[in-house]
């Protein structure tokens, strides 16, 4: 599973990272984490107001910081 948070690094995009993690690290995902900081890159995704979050390529939070419990489900479906 590929997982990218996208952010150019405010506080919210640095909390959703964090959460991302301990997530994947209580469910012992097999996973690779990526913080993507650059806006050309975070633009392709169309995303404009950040934190976003990137699942296998399909952006599933946009604009907002999700619990923990929303992102547990984005990973597990």
């Amino acid at each position: 599973m590929e997982i990218k948070v996208l952010g150019p690094g405010c506080p919210n995009c640095k909390i959703l990272e964090k959460r991302v993690r301990d997530v994947v690290g209580r469910l012992k995902l097999e996973a690779d984490v990526r913080k993507v900081d650059d806006i050309m890159e975070i633009m392709a995704y169309n995303v404009i107001k950040t934190p976003a979050l990137v699942v296998d390529g399909e952006v599933v939070v946009k604009g907002r910081l999700p619990s923990e419990a929303e992102i547990e489900t984005f990973l597990t479906k």
